[in-house]
């Protein structure tokens, strides 16, 4: 009855309270995903919560903790000693009256650790142990009452006190009088800010029994009204009195019900959990698809950073050596030579051959040449457009924060991509097998060449010293030794021909297969330096969306 009304009057959007510590969990979870990502001053209530509520679930169960709050001549404090039955708070008219709340604790005597956590000092704890023999009494066992500072107090320290309580207690019951309970600051600093908490607010006019039956019913309605104003529409409102008619006793009963139930604490972190939520909720977009980082920009960027990277003008440099590499194979002996007093392209940018290293060993720098500024700017262009386009469509601060992680590794790419050209496997150490073939070839007819040669200059040496002609075969009417010489020459520049067109082709497809080599490594860094921080951005936004909507209970 009384507890279904301090439920609130919205029971479809309310959660069990026993499904408050999971939303707490879920709340934790958005915080470690969201870190370092949002602005700390927008997480800092959740911050707050979350650890208040870890503080309240794990310090007592068995206790319920309400506080009576109220103006100045509210008889707050007479409502306490009425509840208590004892004389426990100084009552007075002269303000302030209650500088430090005032605790009255019915039940086992584990409540120390909760009050030193609700910051009541040992000298205003009070205990109600000779009367729990009694049944009136029993019925409030696990009850801590607060009888708070007035909230309209001269000193700012009282203020400060019972701002800070009302964040921390499982029940705030509301204590205005006849003459104040209109007052517009009463509703608009306080009562209207617990709107999120109306599971735990209770309001009483209190004093009423200065007034007529029909005025103390007037009051009330008017009073409701108000409190519909301020959002806390269903909020229990009831008169009371710390003397007879209607005195204390609705009241009493509904703090005994409350305690029964033992889940005003749940419920209160659970309305502190749905502020939270109510504010995170414009960071997210519940039902926005879900966000990755496309292929297409994703090529864009490697392009861009290839280009950066000099992969054309490795790709540039490994068909150059392809040529100077072939022709040393495959070209006439003596070319051959002459070619080796030419440096490789390739090593004149300190790259070769594929080598076997650790990831973790450093190594040497490339001699590529820096990029270009229009290659610079064009990389960053392509970071911009990556951010842009997989932060599209998210609320505020989020395209920003992805933009910032696409351009959080910018400075390390200049280095990484270097690292990644030297120790990327060009491919160039294989030797084709048609280049023995080839090259045994030239061999072959330049060694015919050279003893066509040998054997005519014998014949030479012969004949300028007027010796007998050395007789020797003949092919038709043309010496094999002429034969030898001419047809090792012809047959070498003719193989030169022949293997040319094999060597353009082939030059060309190492260029290639070294350009799609090296734009793999290249991609593998935008993928580790650029891609890589935008999904983790992502990630988290899309488990901290998973999260709030659990942190919300629906």
């Amino acid at each position: 009855m009384i507890l279904e009304t301090l439920r609130g009057s919205d029971p479809m959007k309310a959660s069990p309270p026993s499904d408050v510590p999971e939303r707490v969990n879920a709340l934790r979870r958005l915080l470690r995903a969201v870190d370092g990502h949002l602005p700390e001053q927008r997480l800092a209530a959740a911050r707050t919560v979350v650890d208040h509520a870890g503080e309240r679930l794990r310090l007592s169960g068995e206790h319920c903790v309400v506080a009576l709050a109220g103006a100045t001549g509210s008889g707050k404090s007479s409502l306490f000693n009425a509840l208590t039955r004892l004389q426990l708070s100084p009552v007075g008219v002269r303000r302030p009256t209650t500088g430090v709340a005032h605790a009255c604790v019915w039940g086992p005597d584990n409540s120390g650790e909760l009050l030193d956590w609700l910051g009541v000092p040992p000298s205003r704890r009070f205990r109600r142990e000779s009367a729990l023999d009694g049944d009136d009494e029993r019925t409030l066992r696990g009850l801590i009452l607060l009888d708070l500072p007035d909230f309209d107090s001269v000193e700012q320290s009282h203020r400060v006190e019972v701002d800070r309580l009302l964040s921390l207690v499982d029940l705030v019951v509301w204590v205005l009088d006849p003459q104040k309970y209109a007052d517009r600051v009463v509703h608009t600093q306080y009562l209207a800010q617990f709107s999120e908490h109306r599971d735990v607010t209770v309001v009483v006019l209190n004093q009423a029994d200065r007034l007529q039956p029909a005025d103390v019913t007037r009051c009330v309605d008017d009073l409701k009204r108000l409190l519909v104003a301020d959002g806390l529409d269903g909020v229990p409102v009831f008169a009371t009195s710390a003397v007879e008619r209607p005195g204390a006793l609705p009241l009493r009963e509904l703090l005994e019900s409350t305690v029964a139930k033992r889940q005003a604490a749940l419920l209160r972190i659970g309305g502190d959990v749905d502020g939270v939520v109510a504010d995170l909720a414009p960071l997210f977009e519940p039902e926005a698809a879900e966000h990755t980082v496309d292929r297409e920009t994703v090529e864009t960027l490697t392009g861009a950073l290839a280009a950066a990277g000099g992969v054309p003008v490795v790709a540039d440099a490994a068909r150059r050596a392809y040529t100077h590499r072939a022709v040393g194979a495959v070209g006439w002996p003596v070319s051959r030579w002459l070619r080796r007093l030419r440096p490789d392209p390739l090593r004149r940018l300190r790259l070769g051959d594929a080598k076997e290293s650790d990831e973790k060993e450093p190594i040497a720098a490339t001699s590529v040449p820096p990029a270009a500024p229009a290659e610079r700017a064009a990389v960053g262009l392509a970071l911009r457009a990556l951010g842009e386009r997989a932060g599209a469509g998210l609320p505020d601060p989020w395209p920003a924060v992805i933009l910032a992680a696409a351009r959080s590794r910018a400075d390390d790419l200049p280095d990484a991509l270097d690292t990644a050209i030297a120790r990327a496997d060009l491919g160039m150490d294989r030797r084709p097998l048609w280049w023995r073939l080839v090259g045994g070839l030239q061999w072959l007819v330049a060694l015919a060449a050279l003893v066509g040669l040998l054997w005519l200059a014998v014949r030479y040496v012969f004949f300028a010293l007027g010796l007998p002609e050395l007789p020797g075969p003949h092919v038709g009417r043309v010496p094999l030794a002429t034969v030898l010489l001419v047809g090792g020459l012809v047959a070498g520049l003719l193989v030169s021909i022949v293997a040319r067109p094999l060597i353009r082709f082939g030059a060309r497809r190492a260029q290639a297969r070294v350009q799609n080599r090296l734009r793999t490594a290249v991609k593998e860094v935008a993928r580790d330096l650029v891609v890589a921080p935008v999904r983790e951005v992502l990630h988290a936004y899309a488990d901290a969306r998973s999260a709030l909507h659990t942190a919300s209970g629906r």
